[in-house]
């Protein structure tokens, strides 16, 4: 399975997965949201900064993964913590993911930057920053 993820720009997340400072993506919600349960090991990712220019510029592929079961607060802050040294969120993404019922822990491996293309959004009525894609192809805005 292909899975288009968007990046916080702000945080400089492509780059510090660029440089190998950060290792492991995290998403979260009170219920179970996307991409909770539907990546797996293996899965490809590639990697979008939402700074509006709608470029695929990396690429990398689901190392481990971790979906939690429902979490008390506390327990979210702990774990978020716990891996922080991979995660590298800035203080808006801590607050934003720490403390979420269910979290989605995405540890990565074998990053590779690509030749930039623009990924075809228009069959994805509800966006959000993980669109689970199957195929990267059949988004890639030729």
């Amino acid at each position: 399975m292909d899975h288009v993820v968007y990046l916080d720009h702000k945080a400089k997340e492509l780059e510090n997965l660029q440089n190998g400072r950060k290792n492991m993506l995290i998403r979260g919600a009170m219920g179970r949201k996307i991409p909770y349960g539907r990546v797996f090991e293996n899965d490809a990712l590639y990697f979008i900064e939402n700074k509006g220019d709608g470029l695929a510029k990396a690429k990398a592929l689901v190392n481990k993964v971790m979906h939690t079961n429902k979490l008390t607060k506390e327990e979210s802050v702990k774990l978020v913590d716990a891996h922080q040294d991979k995660l590298m969120l800035n203080p808006g993404l801590q607050k934003r993911f720490a403390g979420k019922r269910y979290l989605a822990l995405i540890d990565v491996k074998y990053f590779e930057a690509i030749e930039p293309f623009k990924i075809d959004k228009s069959g994805f009525g509800n966006m959000d920053d993980w669109l689970p894609v199957e195929n990267i192809e059949k988004v890639n805005y030729k």
